[in-house]
């Protein structure tokens, strides 16, 4: 089983990345589990989101094992930090979704950005093994490696990607890695 990487709390850049969560909404980013069915929230285009954007996954998935919880996140905060990178999301004022949905058998994450930039078509993702030693694009290989299944709604404005992390990780290639 892979080593964890120790993960910042939180509460250490509370003051800033809670800021703009009104108080009724504060237990979506606490980490304690609490029951849902959906759950979504709008984050700031900023790398300054990233954290804020990790509490929300990490407290969608508390309610099950360390490895579970680290994963969802990881693949979530992949997801956000390409929205920022790679899309309209990232440009002054723009703003990226994270929507999770609770099923019997996993969670499903979308992240919706504002779509590809103005400078230019999105480049192309390198085939499978090739994007683990690509300069970009890594990101979406471990979504690809270690979600159930993932995909995305194929529209160059308004992107959706998503992603099912099954509860029964056996067989999976996280445990592997």
């Amino acid at each position: 089983m892979p080593s964890l990487v120790s993960v910042p709390a939180l509460a250490e850049t509370a003051d800033t990345a809670l800021a703009g969560v009104p108080d009724e909404y504060r237990h979506y980013f606490n980490g304690r589990p609490l029951p849902f069915v959906k759950r979504h929230w709008e984050f700031p285009g900023l790398a300054a989101s990233i954290p804020l954007a990790r509490a929300f996954l990490d407290t969608c998935a508390a309610a099950r094992d360390s490895d579970f919880r680290y994963l969802f996140a990881l693949l979530g905060t992949e997801l956000s930090t390409n929205a920022i990178k790679h899309s309209r999301s990232g440009e002054e004022g723009q703003t990226f979704v994270l929507r999770v949905t609770r099923t019997p058998t996993g969670l499903t994450l979308v992240c919706r950005d504002n779509g590809a930039p103005h400078d230019g078509p999105p480049v192309p993702l390198a085939p499978g093994a090739e994007r683990l030693a690509a300069e970009s694009g890594r990101g979406l290989a471990l979504v690809d490696s270690f979600a159930t299944t993932w995909g995305d709604n194929g529209h160059p404005s308004i992107r959706k990607v998503w992603f099912h992390l099954a509860y029964d990780m056996t067989g999976s290639s996280w445990p592997a890695a």
